[in-house]
C-alpha cells in the first residue's frame, strides 16, 4: 500500500516535471529571411504539439518552403519543397480547435482540408486576428487548432507576407514569385 502510494506520488512528480519542461519548449524556424521562434502550449493542444515536434525532429521541416502566402490573412507552409513537391507525412490527427487558443496575430495553427480531422504536417501562422478561424465562427463551425505562438521574429512573418505572389496552377493560388523556405526547424529547450 504504501509503495504503491510512493510509486504514485513519484509518477506525479514526474509528469509535472515533463508538462514544465514541455512548456518551455521553443521551436526555430531558420528560414530565407530570418528567424522565428514559436513557443509551443502542450497543455492546450497535446496532440498538435506533439504531431509538430515529430516533424520538427524528423527534420520534416528542413527545406520546405513557404507556399501559400496571403498578405492581411496567414503565411502557411509545411509540406512543399522549393520544386512544388509535397512530402509525405504521417497519419492524421484529430482537430484540436476550441481548447481556448485564438487564431490572433502570432498564433500558429494546424492547416487542414474541410474535414476536421486531416490535418498533417502543414500549419500557418495567422498575420492578423483572425477570429473567423476559430471554432463556432468558421464555414464549418469546427476552426482551426492553435497550438502556439511566435514569441520572436513576427518581424521576420511580415517580410514573408508582405513578399509578391503569384499563381502557379490550381494547387498554388498565392505562391511567393521569389521561394521562401524553412532551411531548418530545431527544438531548443529554455528554462
Amino acid at each position: 500500500m504504501r509503495t504503491t502510494k510512493l510509486l504514485m506520488a513519484l509518477a506525479a512528480t514526474a509528469l509535472s516535471l515533463a508538462a514544465s519542461l514541455a512548456q518551455a519548449q521553443v521551436v526555430k524556424l531558420s528560414t530565407t529571411l530570418g528567424d522565428i521562434r514559436i513557443q509551443l502550449e502542450p497543455e492546450k493542444a497535446p496532440k498538435s504539439v506533439a504531431n509538430f515536434l515529430a516533424y520538427v525532429k524528423s527534420g520534416h521541416y528542413n527545406g520546405v518552403i513557404f507556399h501559400r502566402v496571403i498578405d492581411g490573412f496567414m503565411v502557411q507552409t509545411g509540406g512543399y519543397t522549393p520544386q512544388l513537391s509535397q512530402k509525405p507525412t504521417k497519419a492524421p490527427i484529430p482537430l484540436e480547435a476550441g481548447n481556448g487558443l485564438l487564431n490572433i496575430r502570432g498564433s500558429v495553427a494546424m492547416a487542414r482540408t474541410n474535414d476536421p480531422n486531416s490535418a498533417t504536417s502543414q500549419f500557418f501562422i495567422n498575420v492578423v486576428d483572425n477570429p473567423g478561424l476559430d471554432p463556432g465562427y468558421a464555414p464549418d463551425g469546427r476552426g482551426y487548432a492553435v497550438f502556439g505562438y511566435v514569441i520572436e521574429g513576427m518581424e521576420v512573418v511580415d517580410k514573408i507576407r508582405a513578399t509578391p505572389t503569384s499563381p502557379k496552377n490550381m494547387m498554388f493560388q498565392n505562391l511567393p514569385t521569389t521561394p521562401i523556405l524553412i532551411n531548418k526547424a530545431t527544438v531548443e529547450n529554455k528554462p
